[in-house]
């Protein structure tokens, strides 16, 4: 299925370039909100001080992406639904013996996870309106550093990957701040590196006993 889902991923990011879709040159994203500012603090720096702006579009996203994790929490762990996502991703032929229609599951999963990802993206091109091409390098690392979010933060975590992806984001702005802004990734991917040594399951997961 993760070869499938790669496979469908390059296919839809290629088809998006062709000119009757989304054309291969970047467009940019209309302003749907004034950028008002709203928080201004000057923060030492190895060049003297720096001015970190919180804006209405920040303030915005923030609320937005907190508002997403708490209902994907609430449908998870609250409803029938979200129990028969658990026991599906647990063991597919024991939930399918419970009654549970697997592929219904399956197929709302990704749909749920596309939508989100969909939100993401639309997230991000209000902070950054430049929007390149389908298949552009940015939006590639965008998807890579989300899945370094969930190894973090730990795989079928969901709490996890909210952690994650604030170690990452840490770790990349405060690395860029203070040390060099040319090696933003190579400290994300760095940290990545260091879990997997230190504690292979991600920080809040937890390490399966198989009894042999």
């Amino acid at each position: 299925m993760l070869i499938t889902a790669i496979g469908v991923s390059l296919l839809l990011q290629n088809v998006g370039q062709l000119n009757a879709v989304f054309g291969p040159s970047p467009q940019k994203m209309p302003a749907l909100l004034p950028n008002w500012q709203l928080i201004r603090v000057s923060l030492p720096s190895s060049g003297g001080s720096r001015d970190v702006v919180v804006g209405l579009i920040d303030a915005m996203i923030i609320v937005t992406s907190a508002a997403l994790m708490i209902m994907l929490e609430y449908l998870i762990f609250r409803t029938k639904l979200g129990t028969a996502m658990r026991a599906v991703s647990f063991d597919f032929d024991a939930a399918a013996l419970m009654g549970i229609p697997v592929d219904r599951i399956v197929s709302f999963t990704f749909v749920l996870g596309s939508s989100l990802a969909a939100a993401a993206g639309f997230l991000y091109a209000l902070k950054y309106p430049g929007l390149n091409q389908p298949a552009h390098t940015t939006w590639v690392l965008l998807g890579l550093k989300a899945f370094v979010a969930a190894v973090i933060g730990g795989i079928g975590n969901v709490r996890g990957a909210v952690l994650g992806g604030f170690v990452i984001a840490f770790v990349e702005q405060f690395g860029s701040f203070y040390i060099s802004p040319n090696y933003r990734d190579v400290y994300v991917f760095a940290l990545l590196i260091a879990i997997l040594l230190i504690r292979p399951s991600g920080i809040l997961g937890s390490t399966l006993q198989e009894k042999v």
